[in-house]
């Protein structure tokens, strides 16, 4: 059988572990084509208008895979860990996607949420799709679990990590950025205007929540009121984190225009920059987004960071 996994939205987060899993079944794992222009146009073209961009984006994914596979991985993620809810239009995807798209093959929208039930439970009713051996189902958990665990190590390594192929500059640059945002975002190249390899290109050193260790409860204590985003909770802790200890020079946040859970949480981290004098910028972007604004505001923004590591420290860092 042919699964099919759309490259976007949680693909970056979770995409070794799924991939790891159905393929030790003996399923074959096909993965949609690179965003591009016309996956983009034929998502646009079938997905709600007040959709976010990267759920548009997920809806052509979903397109370029429709007529290659036997079934399509798009899991009803609800939470991932105890007390934590994911964004809801995350929680909704697979009705959406099915009251969108006409024609499917199969979707296998496993419920996954740390509420109320264990990731094993759900992985296992998945499995039983495809075997009644339960022992090999273990296995493909075990190596899936592995495989994740290996995933996120690469980031926090600072090595190239499969999903987002040579795309963030290791080196020591001119200067070092935290680029912080979901990391559907973050790595592909339709949504952030390749943004990445733009900041290659300007000798900047990258910083990304990935890169540090998500765990970061200590910092989460500074915020008033409780944050039930998992997302959120790693971008807050993250950026708290990497601002506390002067990891940055500079902070850009990569944002879809009309995300709830950004409007929150760009509040709280700009404010956090701005108490440590660091400077923040944020980058929105949708469907219509232009490159060439786009590009004149980055080049701004990595000009004012130059000039005040360069000459002076009295430069604002909010206009």
């Amino acid at each position: 059988m042919k699964i099919g996994i759309p490259k976007g939205l949680l693909y970056y987060d979770y995409i070794a572990v799924w991939k790891d899993f159905f393929e030790e079944l003996g399923q074959e794992v096909i993965i949609s084509d690179d965003s591009n222009k016309k996956i983009l146009t034929d998502g646009v073209s079938k997905c709600i208008d007040d959709a976010c961009l990267p759920v548009k984006l997920y809806h052509g994914h979903v397109l370029n895979l429709k007529d290659k596979v036997d079934y399509i991985f798009i899991p009803k993620i609800i939470s991932v860990e105890k007390k934590t809810y994911q964004c809801p239009k995350i929680l909704g995807l697979p009705a959406m996607i099915k009251q969108s798209i006409e024609g499917l093959p199969e979707i296998l929208d496993t419920e996954i949420n740390l509420r109320n039930r264990s990731y094993k439970t759900s992985i296992f009713e998945l499995g039983l799709k495809f075997t009644k051996n339960i022992a090999k189902i273990k296995r493909a958990y075990n190596k899936g679990l592995q495989s994740l665990c290996d995933y996120e190590s690469s980031f926090k390594n600072r090595s190239i990590s499969h999903a987002i192929k040579k795309t963030i500059n290791n080196s020591k640059g001119i200067s070092t950025i935290m680029l912080a945002g979901h990391s559907y975002n973050l790595f592909d190249e339709v949504i952030n205007l390749n943004l990445i390899q733009k900041l290659n290109k300007s000798n900047v050193q990258i910083i990304t929540p990935q890169m540090l260790d998500k765990h970061t409860n200590d910092y989460l204590h500074q915020v008033k009121r409780k944050i039930f985003w998992s997302v959120g909770k790693q971008i807050v802790g993250t950026c708290f984190y990497a601002v506390e200890n002067k990891m940055i020079d500079g902070m850009i946040y990569i944002s879809s225009f009309g995300c709830g859970l950004d409007s929150i949480i760009i509040d709280i981290v700009s404010r956090k920059c701005e108490r440590n004098n660091v400077p923040f910028t944020v980058l929105v972007v949708d469907e219509h987004s232009g490159e060439a604004g786009f590009n004149t505001r980055l080049e701004a923004f990595l000009d004012m960071i130059h000039w005040r590591k360069k000459d002076e420290d009295n430069i604002s860092t909010h206009g």
